[in-house]
């Protein structure tokens, strides 16, 4: 039997619950948390609670041992705390570390726009050797051109890393694939087709340069935008690496977390067009919760496992009494025993509504706010 409505907003907490108007999208991506899509992250607001509720940030730094795409490392900052992350994935530690980097933002600007003024001039040739397979096959020719020739002449700049991530933000819009897939596409689209985001006819992509010159802008505004809220002296560490095998120094005041759901999204493949073109080391093997793993339940034991692994290691670099939060979608019920074989006692467990729907998806969700300390 269905729940009732009242049964449904049952432990709701209101603070963590917003509607679309009272948290438009372009708040919850506001300076660099929108500088690369990136599925199934929280958003900073929802952070920002969390860490003025429950870390005492002269304890020591926040710590997100999944740091995905940031959210938690950059609001730290934003917030006046020092954060570290930790991400087995390549790319994500690279656009954690461009989104934290501190800038001279007139050098920036000038170097961006060096760079900018090389792309219009360029005239697309052939396909340099490098290219792989997968990006010959879901890339136009002159797009291809075009984005091959901007990640070359990004290793002349001191900010090859943050061009980089222009790069494959544009990569991203400049598939050969529809565009109202752009989340999960299957295979290339070379022909015309039905565009249900624009309701007519349209055409894949066939060039990157545009996109490539708006994010490029866009990225530099962004960064101008960070510094000027970040705290002041605060400090980001990005830590490339499986959380369970690292050796953490602490103390942290806390951790404030969002670690991957089972079975809904391989973040490899989600961004392989990155890998692809920047040549990135891919350790999808050490993904915990990788779609390709699917959910049955030995894939779920799995996870379980990995959860608990990682919050073990991290357990003893916790300052006295510092709080574990963890914002999950746990209708599983597998986080209670993940945390109790951690050696974390959950003393707090509430749930908060995400009305928010993206792209084509529908429908109401819920997530958990977990708050765990050492047992």
């Amino acid at each position: 039997m269905a729940l009732t409505q009242e049964e449904l907003y049952r432990g709701i907490d209101d603070e963590l619950s917003w509607s679309e108007s009272d948290l438009p999208e372009r708040i919850r991506t506001k300076h660099v948390h929108r500088l690369h899509p990136y599925l199934g992250k929280f958003i900073p607001q929802l952070v920002e609670i969390l860490l003025d509720r429950y870390v005492d940030r002269d304890s020591g730094p926040v710590l997100d041992p999944f740091g995905g795409s940031g959210t938690t490392l950059v609001q730290g900052m934003e917030s006046g705390y020092d954060a570290v992350a930790c991400d087995v994935a390549a790319f994500n530690c690279q656009l954690m570390r461009v989104k934290t980097a501190r800038y001279d933002v007139a050098a920036l600007d000038a170097e961006v726009r060096a760079a900018l003024g090389r792309l219009a001039a360029f005239e697309p040739g052939g396909i340099p050797d490098w290219v792989t397979p997968f990006a010959r096959d879901w890339f136009a020719p002159v797009a291809l051109a075009e984005l091959a020739f901007f990640r070359e002449i990004a290793r002349d700049y001191e900010h090859r890393e943050l061009l980089e991530v222009v790069l494959t933000r544009a990569a991203r819009s400049a598939r050969q694939t529809a565009h109202f897939d752009l989340d999960f596409p299957k295979q290339p689209q070379r022909g015309e087709y039905w565009c249900y985001k624009h309701r007519r006819t349209c055409r894949p992509v066939e060039t990157a340069r545009h996109f490539l010159q708006r994010y490029a802008l866009d990225t530099v505004t962004r960064a101008a935008a960070f510094a000027a809220v970040r705290g002041d002296g605060c400090e980001a560490a990005v830590v490339h690496g499986d959380a369970r095998d690292l050796t953490l120094a602490g103390p942290f005041a806390g951790v404030v977390t969002s670690p991957p759901y089972p079975g809904l999204i391989d973040y490899h493949e989600q961004h392989r067009y990155a890998y692809e073109l920047l040549g990135l080391d891919d350790r999808r093997d050490l993904e915990l919760g990788a779609a390709a793993r699917g959910t049955s339940r030995a894939a779920i034991a799995a996870y379980a496992t990995g959860i608990s692994d990682v919050l073990s290691a991290v357990a003893p670099a916790l300052a006295p009494g510092a709080p574990v939060v963890i914002v999950v979608d746990d209708r599983r019920e597998l986080y209670p025993a993940i945390l109790e074989r951690s050696g974390l006692e959950l003393v707090e467990r509430y749930r908060r509504h995400v009305n928010r729907r993206t792209g084509r998806r529908a429908g109401e969700f819920f997530e958990d706010v977990l708050v765990a300390r050492v047992g």
